[in-house]
């Protein structure tokens, strides 16, 4: 059996459930690696994917006899084919935080369960330590990324818009091996910077603007995430206390991050040096990255219990914004190893001035 769905089958065990409805898409792909519509049932022996005639020759072709998983067309199922898919299951876990409330009575409506349970987070916390290949797609967006930067620093000049070097980022990213955008890119200039979520606008780019992109892209269906603030023309002497304090920080969380570490006083530590210089850090200092570009853990002070772990990939970001003013962040993509991390991107975070007049 497909061994992520054999793991599944032992956390559900030891949580008194006999079976589990998976309808996430995302986490569907994490289980078995398909990408059609469907939903995913493991029974009390057996597990199920149900999709239509769509996508029945796609998901054939996706799994092997190893996988364990029996293919159904739902046009061709009954209503005693649904209610025997649980048959003897006295409970059965759903994904609480993606089902609808309609999809909810569906369920216990088209399946005859018993009882559904929720299964609270179950595989977005499995999900949180990757194995091999999935570190190793990672890296591959990661490096596509940083080649980005390096092609979009050569790129930028003053007189451009931040939707031109958008399109230049998305451009580059499809035409040097990634699938697609794992978000879409943000490029802030000046005073746009000070929006920790600006999306890009025809505004032009002016020397003396500090320019914060923040871009990722998939590879193997795993994302990338970083972002850098660089400068038009040359570095305003007013934002070099800014930069230089959230450099600062990124630093020196780098060197906190490692396996068995609290993220509760990791955080805790850049806002309260963030706080004595009389700044605040108004967003996570990180979260996981994965299939999904923000999955958990989630890098906050507000996680009193969550421990960095071994394999797990974060993100290292903290920044500063000035209401119409400007912004500065500086984001990495991490790996957690036994004793330190490894920084995935590896772009320059020193000063990068773009177009030097």
């Amino acid at each position: 059996m497909n061994g992520k769905l054999e793991w599944l089958r032992n956390k559900i065990s030891l949580h008194n459930m006999q079976g589990m409805l998976v309808a996430n898409p995302i986490n569907i792909k994490y289980l078995t690696g398909l990408e059609a519509e469907g939903t995913l049932l493991l029974g009390r022996k057996e597990n199920f994917f149900l999709t239509d005639a769509r996508y029945i020759e796609e998901v054939q072709s996706t799994l092997t006899i190893n996988d364990g998983i029996i293919v159904n067309n739902i046009s061709n199922l009954t209503y005693d084919d649904y209610e025997n898919f649980f048959l003897f299951c006295e409970n059965v876990g759903f994904e609480e935080n993606y089902v609808t409330y309609a999809m909810y009575k569906k369920y216990l409506e088209r399946y005859k369960i018993h009882n559904l349970e929720e299964t609270e987070y179950l595989i977005e916390k499995g999900r949180m330590i990757k194995d091999t290949e999935e570190i190793t797609n990672i890296e591959k967006a990661c490096y596509i990324t940083d080649e980005c930067f390096k092609h979009i620093c050569a790129y930028i000049k003053i007189g451009m818009t931040e939707k031109q070097i958008a399109n230049e980022i998305e451009k580059f990213f499809k035409s040097n091996g990634a699938e697609e955008l794992a978000f879409e890119t943000i490029v802030a200039s000046g005073s746009n910077s000070s929006k920790p979520h600006a999306v890009p606008t025809d505004k032009k780019i002016e020397a003396g603007e500090p320019i914060t992109i923040d871009m990722g892209c998939q590879y193997n269906g795993y994302c990338s995430d970083m972002t850098r603030t660089i400068f038009a023309g040359y570095v305003p002497v007013e934002i070099k206390k800014i930069y230089n304090l959230v450099l600062k920080n990124q630093t020196q969380t780098l060197k906190e991050m490692k396996d068995g570490a609290s993220i509760k006083l990791i955080s805790r530590m850049v806002e309260n040096d963030f706080k004595i210089n009389g700044y605040e850090l108004v967003h996570a200092l990180g979260h996981g990255v994965g299939l999904e570009v923000h999955e958990m853990p989630y890098i906050t002070g507000r996680n009193d219990n969550g421990i960095l772990k071994e394999n797990m990939v974060v993100t290292n970001e903290p920044g500063i914004y000035l209401p119409g003013i400007f912004g500065v962040r500086i984001e990495d993509t991490v790996l957690i190893t036994k004793s330190g991390c490894i920084n995935l991107t590896k772009s320059d975070k020193n000063y990068i001035v773009v177009d030097k007049t």
